[in-house]
């Protein structure tokens, strides 16, 4: 895990104002601002980002692709959130666009065995077109690895199956700039804590290259740039009870640190324990920073809850870079290795322009009623 190249370290550093171990004078405002102009992830086996303003279809293209009458299916990990079902609304939109049927979609929760079986019963009625996102790159590999042989257009996002090479097993892996958004929720606890205090860290215990993106970025970006922060407790979760697990974890924490002032959680729904730990353990005050716009951190932020920041995706837009990608693949157009949208730090004054950027939708009424 943890594949980046140099370059995008020493960019990830100069970005959090530090190089050589030497500070520069950046508050974290400052940095979160220089985010927008830049992706520091790599892609899962070390390559270059390439913007998804880059993917494009003609008109004639899109003609060609509506001609074959392809149809999709939509292979997820786990559908329990709202990025999942803002990936699936993203692919829906621009696959009807291009005349395709997505003839079925599919919730691993999180489990291997569970995705090996949807992709060999999703075999079963030929798609043209499968894109996932692997539970488990090893143990998923050998059914991926059936489609691409029966002539599947495979398009991945976030991570690859292991052995797996883009343009000739696959088309592309499209993602988020996750190690950005491990930056951004870095510098946002250190803005909500005034640069200092003592945290603690929750994060998936998990072979998941994109969650080890955002974990890493994390303590890289508070440990190289807030020397007043210091990082007091961590503690893994596996799930499939991400919530539960979170829960448990961040209790653990805040009574065996009773100074801890703020805790990190690897996405949206963990940090929704660490939110219930917090209320049961009668501390009102404790700041909560994540990755992941989700429903119901953006009402506690709105709120003026314990989220005070997060980095968000743009999972509504992914889902529509990997269904043109999967044309690009239908008409064996070459296509960039690695496709990647760059972070978008939230705070409550931005949150529903955030939203309307990240789910191309107005903010739910349950949101927008709950700003204070």
């Amino acid at each position: 895990m943890g594949h980046f190249k140099t370059t995008a370290l020493l960019t990830a550093a100069l970005l959090a104002g530090t190089i050589a171990g030497t500070a520069f004078a950046q508050s974290p405002d400052e940095a979160l601002a220089a985010l927008a102009s830049q992706t520091l992830s790599t892609g899962p086996g070390g390559e270059s980002p390439v913007s998804a303003s880059e993917v494009n279809l003609t008109d004639e293209e899109l003609a060609q692709i509506k001609a074959m009458g392809a149809t999709a299916a939509i292979v997820m990990h786990y559908g329990g959130d709202d990025w999942s079902q803002a990936q699936i609304n993203g692919l829906e939109t621009q696959f009807e666009a291009m005349g395709i049927e997505v003839i079925a979609t599919t919730d691993a929760g999180f489990n291997s065995a569970k995705q090996v079986s949807d992709i060999e019963t999703i075999m079963a009625q030929n798609p043209d077109i499968i894109v996932s996102i692997p539970t488990d790159p090893t143990a998923t590999a050998s059914a991926y690895r059936q489609a691409a042989e029966a002539g599947v257009t495979l398009v991945f996002m976030d991570n690859v199956p292991t052995g797996f090479v883009a343009g000739t097993d696959y088309v592309s892996v499209v993602s988020a700039d996750n190690y950005g958004n491990g930056v951004a929720s870095a510098h946002l606890m250190a803005k909500a804590l005034n640069g200092e205090g003592q945290i603690g860290v929750v994060f998936h215990a998990a072979d998941f290259f994109v969650t080890r993106q955002r974990y890493d970025a994390f303590k890289t970006t508070i440990e190289q740039n807030y020397p007043n922060i210091e990082i007091v407790a961590e503690q893994g979760i596996g799930g499939p009870d991400f919530t539960g697990d979170a829960d448990r974890a961040a209790s653990a924490m805040m009574v065996g640190n009773a100074n801890i002032d703020g805790i990190w959680a690897v996405w949206d729904v963990p940090a929704e324990g660490v939110i219930a730990a917090a209320r049961a353990n009668g501390r009102d005050d404790l700041v909560i920073t994540t990755i992941d716009l989700g429903e119901n951190v953006a009402i506690d932020m709105a709120r003026g809850g314990f989220i005070k920041g997060l980095g968000a995706q743009r999972p509504f837009d992914q889902g529509v870079t990997e269904a043109k990608l999967a044309g690009y693949g239908l008409l064996d157009k070459e296509a960039p290795a690695y496709v990647a949208l760059p972070a978008l730090p939230v705070e409550q004054s931005n949150l529903l322009d955030a939203w309307q950027a990240v789910y191309s939708t107005e903010a739910p009424a349950t949101v927008k009623d709950s700003m204070n």
